[in-house]
């Protein structure tokens, strides 16, 4: 990786009342995550929001 490419690896995702789930965004700080998701999540919805770390291999794992 160079200095002109930006790492984001930390999504926000969010489950729908079907179970569907989408990605919100991509961050390049769990905190920020966690900030987006927190105040989605606040807003009385039914929708459940989490955040997941992509990993080196594309895969996400989940960071409730």
């Amino acid at each position: 990786m160079n200095d002109s490419t930006i790492t984001l690896p930390w999504l926000v995702i969010r489950q729908d009342d079907n179970g569907n789930r989408y990605r919100v965004g991509r961050y390049a700080t769990r905190a920020e995550a966690q900030k987006i998701a927190d105040s989605l999540d606040d807003r009385g919805h039914k929708q459940l929001y989490w955040v997941e770390r992509i990993g080196q291999n594309g895969d996400a794992t989940r960071n409730a």
